[in-house]
């Protein structure tokens, strides 16, 4: 197998040589899902068409998202004996124009620079990698997102890729068990299971057939992270999937990918058959008794297929929705009655490192009970928005205040809710918490599937709670009277809240139902559902208590709580917002002080948009009292 595996992995070498060359410039442009939303294939085919117009010496190739999404179009350039410059927010014009100045001119236009990677790069363009943003993380799972053409076998190869699948292949099954308990690896799913002892539980079972399912649906809409590794790095979770295959005696694996990620699928497709044709994937791989083949099944984004027997009942035809309780584990009685092993895209994704660096390695990262890296999107009201691998145990203020560069405009941190929809919001008095998943969980968010989202002091906690709610009341499968009617009676009562319809004792009835919705649900959608309801009235009671007793929204978000008032000793007259009115509620004659008729006015903020800073003439007010005092 070695001797067969080292033959493969020179002609990939040689392969790789003779397309890249030693002494060629490479222009890398950022085509994952986030880049092309922002047009990086117009600036890919404008590059090509330069490079080959001018007949300059370069490779061109698209790579996966390197993480730095506030800055897209992102387009690097390594000459040779140079460090790597990151060129931000390019346009196909600028591209060109940058080709022309630092391939042809020398000139690495700073003035276009993002940063530089490595030791020592050129006068005035900063060191990117041991910035803020990069100094702080820890690239184990995103390792080659951004670096290599996800569409290249012989590019995953000589980065050390099917290595893992290779010391896979020269041990027994419970060897690479042992390994992979050994690295502590918990499922990066959210549920955090070690994973090691879910492959032992389907191993120990016999049967004639079993199977290994990738969850690759993340339903939660802002969970981008397994999209981009599936389109940056994708033999990585094709590797993991077969050794986990190897290690549970399975000889058949899914992908449940969402429809709506149609580039990871198309590189998916690419990357499967790759691998078969190099004989790393399907019958006798490398010559061993061992064979493992893979599928793909599209799902429809539900983020009720999360759950372990719902992506069954999916991949067998049926409607996604969870077994009751009491129910044999997936790992016992899976896809088709067969014992099947389900983990996540970025737990396949590290499993091939961890088997060729070593468990020890994987086990120096992070805490002892959480070990390893975090990847997040990070995003919301935050200066550097992005996906983002972290160690485990970093404090969530770190995160926030350095690598995501703190929060924009001068205004103040509010929350941070983790993990997804289900996850809890966090106040600014918990952000010296370390990030795993127990610290998460005892305060009352979660890892979950790897979102955070920041808040700063113009969120109503209230309204923010009603919108997460909201999306997983609409994705509830409806099976379970707890999280089906549960979530509903809550979402009535908060949408009464913001309303100012609230009542004394509704916050009590939250917390009430909340915590039979937990206890109850027969699936962890349902389990967690009320968490961003009850981490906000834990942390953020006083909001709830001055929108039901005050009529009052604090953060002045709540249509229903709050009016708009022009002052008169402001307004100069210029007529700006009466203009900009589209119900026309403002009137008021050319540099004379206008007035807002809270009769027809709709509340949309444009007026209070649009009036001049150095007037600033319009007034949001909430209250019982300034809700009467209006214009």
């Amino acid at each position: 197998m070695r001797r067969k595996f080292e033959e493969i992995a020179k002609e990939s070498k040689n392969s790789y040589d003779q397309i890249h060359g030693s002494d060629l410039p490479q222009i890398l442009v950022g085509s994952a899902t986030c880049g092309r939303a922002t047009g990086s294939m117009d600036i890919f085919e404008a590059v090509e068409n330069y490079v080959q117009a001018k007949d300059i010496p370069a490779i061109v190739k698209q790579v996966g998202c390197v993480g730095l999404c506030y800055a897209e179009v992102l387009v690097d350039i390594i000459k040779p004996g140079e460090p790597r410059i990151c060129y931000s927010e390019m346009t196909p014009e600028k591209a060109e124009e940058l080709i022309d100045s630092y391939l042809l001119h020398n000139d690495p236009r700073p003035d276009m620079a993002l940063g530089f990677f490595g030791e020592e790069g050129p006068e005035g363009i900063p060191q990117i990698s041991e910035g803020p943003v990069f100094r702080n993380q820890e690239r184990v799972v995103l390792r080659n997102c951004g670096n290599i053409d996800p569409d290249s076998i012989d590019e995953y190869i000589v980065n050390d890729g099917y290595r893992g699948l290779l010391r896979c292949l020269e041990s027994t099954q419970a060897e690479v068990i042992e390994e992979v308990s050994k690295s502590g690896l918990r499922g990066r799913g959210g549920a955090g299971f070690p994973t090691g002892r879910k492959w032992d539980s389907c191993l120990r079972v016999d049967a004639d057939q079993k199977y290994v399912i990738c969850n690759a649906d993340e339903g939660d809409p802002g969970a981008f992270m397994d999209r981009s590794l599936l389109e940056g790095d994708p033999h990585a979770v094709i590797e993991g999937m077969i050794i986990a295959g190897y290690a549970v005696g399975a000889s058949e694996g899914y992908f449940y990918v969402r429809a709506e990620y149609p580039l990871a699928i198309v590189r998916l497709k690419n990357a499967i058959a790759q691998a078969k044709e190099k004989n790393l994937l399907g019958d006798n791989i490398l010559g061993s008794d061992f064979s493992f083949d893979l599928e793909i099944f599209q799902g429809a984004g539900a983020f009720v297929c999360g759950e372990s027997t719902a992506i069954v009942m999916s991949i067998e035809g049926n409607r996604g929705m969870p077994q009751p309780l009491p129910r044999p584990r997936t790992t016992e009685e899976g896809l088709w009655g067969k014992p099947t092993v389900l983990n996540n895209v970025k737990t396949f994704g590290v499993v091939p490192q961890i088997l060729n660096r070593g468990a020890d390695w994987f086990a120096s990262i992070g805490t002892k009970d959480s070990t390893g890296t975090a990847v997040f999107a990070l995003t919301g009201k935050i200066e550097r928005s992005g996906l983002i691998e972290v160690p485990m145990g970093i404090e969530l203020g770190k995160i926030i205040r350095e690598i995501g560069g703190g929060i924009p405009d001068n205004l103040k941190f509010k929350a941070v809710q983790t993990g997804g929809p289900s996850g809890g919001c966090l106040p600014e008095e918990m952000l010296d918490l370390p990030v795993d998943f127990d610290t998460l969980s005892e305060a009352g968010s979660m890892m979950g599937s790897g979102g955070m989202v920041v808040l700063d002091e113009t969120t109503c906690m209230v309204d923010v709670s009603r919108y997460f709610l909201d999306f997983t009341f609409e994705e509830s499968c409806g099976q379970c009277v707890p999280c089906r009617l549960g979530t509903h009676q809550m979402l009535v009562i908060l949408n009464d809240i913001c309303e100012g319809r609230g009542r004394e004792g509704d916050i009590e009835l939250l917390l009430e139902l909340g915590d039979s919705i937990v206890k109850t649900s027969i699936c962890g959608l349902g389990n967690s559902a009320p968490n961003p309801v009850l981490s906000t009235i834990k942390y953020f009671r006083h909001e709830y208590e001055a929108h039901i007793r005050d009529k009052s929204c604090p953060a002045l978000v709540c249509k229903s709580l709050i009016r708009y008032r022009i002052d008169a000793d402001k307004c100069s007259g210029c007529g700006l917002c009466k203009r900009s009115c589209p119900v026309d509620a403002i009137t008021g004659e050319k540099r004379e002080p206008h007035t807002i008729d809270p009769e027809i006015c709709t509340k949309c903020g444009i007026c209070y948009d649009v009036c001049p800073d150095r007037f600033m003439a319009i007034e949001r007010l909430t209250g019982k009292e300034n809700l009467s005092t209006v214009s």
